[in-house]
């Protein structure tokens, strides 16, 4: 039997539905905000207020592109969380008044989830190429910094997380504090293709077992760019292909020397990465190298899968409706999610 799966996400500044058939995709639309580039980040309240004014053509579009009725779904998935509450609520208000006009159970999703599934979307024209459970997710945006062991679609187990920031907010705030913009995993990531990366030496934290802090590598970032500019003030200018790239390699670096320990730890050979910092090459390139090296079967994300994405949250709630898994009418959306 048949099953079609309309998913929801709206946990920040991307409006996104997308519809899934049987596991293959036939739609995903995404409208982005550009608001918040004139405030270095995303503002919540400009966010939720774009949600609501995209929320209903965004999916009206995702319905139409998949060329089904509306009354095809069997069932809508939704981001519960994490994410902007403000946001979260317009996504997971849609989903409840969908549902229950068509009489049709509605699927909370966890947001991370979705990234972490992200290799199992399948598309028509696309052979189909999939880890094998239980494999190694490296989890890494914005928000977070992971290791998850999957054991299977609905099994999930943090082995390894950051005790203060995400790698991705070390990389917006080097943006910021050379004042390349924002989002700055994009601009730093392109840069760092130019310059360098054993130009310049940060500081690296020991942290034991699998978790990670990025903390001290941007202090270590900040004070030396501010030694150098008191020497020079045109340093940073005429050095920032090199700062980059040697930023953006002790970033990798850390990553990956937890990952190779999870790895052998745990003697999973199946490793994967997910999240909006999938996308940036050197990690792509490095997580592919060392793969190589050590025996891994290592599986990429699409680039339009590494960033917010409804596609990512209907395969995800794909898996739990099949699963059996109902969300009652009364459910909320929440900004964290301790039940991971």
């Amino acid at each position: 039997m048949s099953h079609i799966v309309l998913g929801i996400e709206s946990s920040c500044d991307d409006t996104s539905a997308a519809v899934i058939r049987d596991g293959y995709l036939l739609s995903n639309v995404i409208a982005s905000q550009q608001v918040h580039k004139d405030f270095g980040g995303v503002v919540p309240e400009l966010a939720s207020r774009a949600h609501e004014q995209n929320i209903v053509p965004v999916v009206s579009e995702a319905v139409r592109k998949a060329g089904i009725e509306v009354a095809d779904i069997d069932a809508v998935a939704f981001t519960r969380g994490p994410g902007l509450l403000g946001s979260l609520l317009v996504g997971t208000s849609f989903a409840k008044a969908l549902g229950l006009a068509l009489d049709k159970p509605i699927v909370m999703v966890n947001h991370l989830h979705g990234h972490i599934l992200a290799n199992f979307i399948r598309q028509a024209d696309k052979p189909v190429r999939e880890p094998s459970f239980p494999y190694l997710c490296l989890l890494v945006s914005g928000g977070n910094s992971q290791i998850v062991k999957v054991s299977s679609p609905l099994e999930f187990e943090i082995l390894g997380q950051t005790i203060d920031d995400a790698v991705g907010e070390a990389f917006d705030k080097c943006s910021k504090m050379m004042g390349l913009g924002y989002p700055g995993g994009p601009v730093i990531d392109r840069l760092a293709k130019e310059g360098d990366p054993l130009r310049f030496k940060f500081a690296k934290p020991h942290i034991p077992g699998l978790d990670y802090s990025f903390s001290g590598v941007k202090t270590s970032l900040l004070y030396f760019v501010r030694d150098e500019m008191a020497k020079d003030p045109d340093f940073m200018e005429k050095n920032k292909e090199d700062i980059c790239a040697s930023f953006q390699k002790t970033l990798i670096d850390i990553l990956m020397d937890k990952l190779i320990k999870a790895a052998r730890q745990t003697g999973i050979k199946e490793v994967t990465i997910g999240g909006g910092v999938s996308a940036n090459s050197g990690l792509r390139d490095r997580i592919q190298l060392e793969g190589a090296k050590r025996g891994w079967n290592t599986y990429l994300p699409e680039f339009k899968f590494t960033t917010d994405n409804a596609a990512m949250i209907a395969i995800a709630g794909y898996y739990r409706f099949l699963a059996g898994e109902r969300t009652p009418l009364d459910v909320a959306p929440v900004s964290r999610m301790s039940d991971f």
